[in-house]
């Protein structure tokens, strides 16, 4: 009894989180996933030029005009999402500042967060000048992801205690964690190399010169596999264990099927618009699974 009294007094209390800061985490997180699916959609349905200038939409006019086609208020419908997931990055910012001296490690995250929204907006000014060069569009893509990660992995350290924390798996279980995340990296990138190189660049006019779309398929999904095969044993070997991270392996897991199968049917039946859309949502949503799962390896000291 006297042990157990002596670990409650030397945990440190949890911090007491602003109150609308979940909120507005949350906010965060599902905004820029939402920013994604409309991206998609504006690639997908050929919109990449609705909107001729940046930051106005067409020479005058901020908003599309009476003239414009549907495309116009396609891309205009995904800039306009820009507006409150810049305001939900600020919000955390705000909000973390007051916490900052017991949470730091949050506060390095919501300035990351609002630092790439910032850049997210120039990177897509340039797109527009640049009539959607595939490096640009790419980029562009890949620091969504990005933010997606970092939303997520704040939304994970918010709910635990802060402070010094400890591996909680065994060693070779960790390694080949972060070898399984770099293998789902390269899947991604492949990924954003093939839909750039693909029919569906942003507008029917693009023509994407250079690698042969069919042939970088194949290589999106090689590593595809590789990473489905390091998951199950991460799932299995979490499971034998009932180690920290079986909840989040099991979750991975769930994802990349849906992932994989989403993936071969849109090859093998035309690359459909609204397919190539969920995969990359789904592309988004696996990374951040991802993200978490790779922190869960680790927990608060006190815990």
């Amino acid at each position: 009894m006297s042990g157990a009294t002596s670990v409650t007094a030397t945990r440190p209390a949890r911090t007491q989180l602003p109150r609308f800061l979940p909120f507005a985490a949350w906010a965060s997180f599902v905004l820029n996933v939402l920013i994604i699916a409309t991206g998609g959609a504006v690639r997908l349905t050929g919109s990449g030029l609705g909107c001729t200038e940046w930051p106005l939409c067409t020479p005058g006019s901020l908003v599309p005009t009476e003239e414009l086609s549907y495309h116009a208020l396609i891309e205009f419908g995904n800039r306009t999402i820009s507006g409150p997931l810049l305001l939900a990055a600020l919000a955390v910012v705000i909000l973390t500042w007051r916490i900052r001296a017991e949470r730091k490690d949050l506060s390095v995250l919501s300035w990351l967060v609002l630092g790439l929204v910032l850049l997210q907006a120039v990177v897509g000014g340039f797109i527009v000048w640049e009539e959607l060069a595939a490096v640009l569009v790419g980029f562009h893509y890949t620091v969504s992801l990005i933010i997606v990660c970092i939303t997520a992995a704040y939304l994970a350290r918010m709910y635990e205690r802060g402070g010094a924390r400890e591996r909680a798996v065994p060693k070779g279980f960790a390694i080949l964690t972060h070898v399984t995340t770099l293998a789902m990296a390269i899947v991604i990138i492949m990924g954003v190399i093939t839909t750039a190189n693909g029919p569906h660049s942003g507008d029917e006019n693009v023509v994407r010169d250079g690698f042969d779309a069919t042939f970088l398929s194949h290589l999106h999904a090689w590593p595809g596999y590789v990473t489905f095969a390091l998951v199950v044993v991460l799932v299995a070997w979490a499971y034998s264990r009932k180690l920290r991270p079986l909840l989040w392996t099991m979750t991975l897991l769930a994802v990349l099927v849906v992932q994989i199968l989403v993936g071969v049917y849109q090859a093998r039946n035309g690359l459909p618009p609204v397919l190539v859309g969920v995969h990359m949502v789904l592309a988004a949503l696996t990374a951040a699974t991802t993200t978490v799962t790779v922190l869960r390896l680790k927990r608060p000291v006190a815990e």
